[in-house]
């Protein structure tokens, strides 16, 4: 099966200690059934759908858009390109199409992992730090937004808290003192001159009606830096969900 590929986990792992986005609720798993007293074990677990690795879809910020079910393999599973632009930024930084085009053969049409570097503070990681993980990692702007519309990208897949820059989210709102340490980094008086409140999560309410979804949380090995390979998504077959856990894999 599948000779001639390596296959690459691209997914974080899941528990009940796997934090949530920012002011949405964390898991919960237990055991309804037990083997000491059932002689069977049976989880529950209630948790929010953008926990650990993710795939948003196009119903998470667009009432008419498509659920989860809709979105069919032949979208989710196609040629990709990983550009790994963890050298270029830090926390609070801005990344660019340019920056992209830069360090990968990107194509039009393609599935497009950006690299950030920071899951390297995933909650699983030796480094860990969700608060750089969440609130302080690197993103675009709304010239990054018109080129992957331009592109025609397939769908985004990000090693971060959000494909959005923390700043365009409701980070910026309930945390005003990392607003005003990412203003001083970016140059700016108001964050409105970068991120003005008409493009608030713009990869999200600008390119989901475009058909342009993102994964979230995810990871890539080193090996498949700035390299062409294919890429599968594999969320639940949700019918009328707006966003899912997945399983993201990269076939090299």
């Amino acid at each position: 099966m599948l000779d001639g590929y390596e296959m690459h986990d691209l997914t974080q792992p899941w528990s009940q200690d796997t934090p949530a986005w920012p002011t949405y609720d964390n898991p919960k798993v237990w055991y309804e059934k037990s083997l000491d007293t059932e002689k069977v074990n049976g989880q529950k677990i209630e948790f929010m759908n953008h926990t650990g690795t993710h795939l948003d879809g196009e119903k998470h910020f667009v009432a008419h858009g498509r659920d989860i079910e809709q979105v069919g393999l032949d979208e989710l599973v196609g040629d990709a390109v990983v550009a790994d632009i963890s050298d270029k930024v830090g926390d609070y930084d801005v990344y660019t199409s340019e920056m992209i085009e830069d360090v990968c053969d990107v194509r039009e049409g393609d599935i497009l992992f950006i690299h950030t570097g920071y899951q390297e503070y995933a909650w699983h990681k030796e480094n860990a730090d969700p608060h750089r993980f969440f609130c302080k990692h690197p993103g675009p702007n709304a010239e990054f937004a018109e080129w992957c519309k331009e592109m025609d990208i397939n769908y985004l897949i990000l090693d971060c808290g959000s494909a959005d820059h923390p700043m365009n989210t409701v980070v910026r709102d309930i945390r005003p003192e990392l607003a005003k340490e990412a203003a001083d980094h970016l140059g700016v008086d108001d964050l409105d001159e970068i991120f003005p409140p008409e493009g608030y999560q713009l990869m999200h309410t600008e390119l989901f009606p475009e058909g342009i979804i993102h994964v979230e949380n995810a990871q890539v090995p080193e090996e498949l830096l700035n390299e062409r390979v294919q890429i599968g998504t594999f969320p639940w077959r949700f019918r009328g969900g707006e966003s899912s856990v997945c399983r993201c894999v990269a076939f090299e």
